[in-house]
């Protein structure tokens, strides 16, 4: 059973901006080829770009009764240590000159806030998981959650 779930998906504005782009290839190569060159071009570029973006946009997070899952990356509820919601300066601090070199990176430049998720497992050598969320106290919460329910 998912507690929490989330999927960090690009921006419209991005979308756009990637039409924009094919727009301008298209008008490029119509000048000079003409509609049989300019029409697929824009096409590459326009799905070229939107597999990109989906690929890029397609983060799940979720916290459930097994543990969290970020991405393909698994951390079970015994492995699961302090969360920490992140926003403004912390989070960019957080993300740049703060972040440990060996810790578990999902982040996203177009989410402002970050969760830092403490691993509690002498084996693994990553301190801590740094996420990006829309919702980092929601995420934050449903952890504590989580790990009280694991009798932590």
């Amino acid at each position: 059973m998912t507690h929490y779930r989330e999927r960090l998906v690009v921006p419209a504005r991005w979308w756009l901006l990637l039409a924009g782009l094919a727009a301008s290839a298209w008008l490029v190569y119509h000048q000079a080829y003409g509609w049989g060159v300019s029409l697929p071009v824009a096409g590459g570029v326009f799905a070229l770009g939107g597999v990109a973006l989906l690929a890029y946009g397609r983060l799940a997070i979720a916290v459930g009764a097994d543990g969290v899952s970020v991405g393909r990356a698994r951390l079970p509820l015994t492995a699961l240590g302090s969360a920490e919601a992140l926003t403004g300066e912390d989070a960019r601090e957080a993300r740049g000159p703060g972040l440990d070199r060996r810790a578990y990176v999902a982040i996203r430049g177009y989410v402002p806030g970050v969760v830092r998720i403490g691993v509690d497992d002498a084996a693994d050598p990553t301190p801590y998981w740094l996420v990006s969320t829309r919702r980092p106290e929601r995420l934050v919460a449903e952890l504590e959650a989580a790990r009280q329910t694991a009798g932590r």
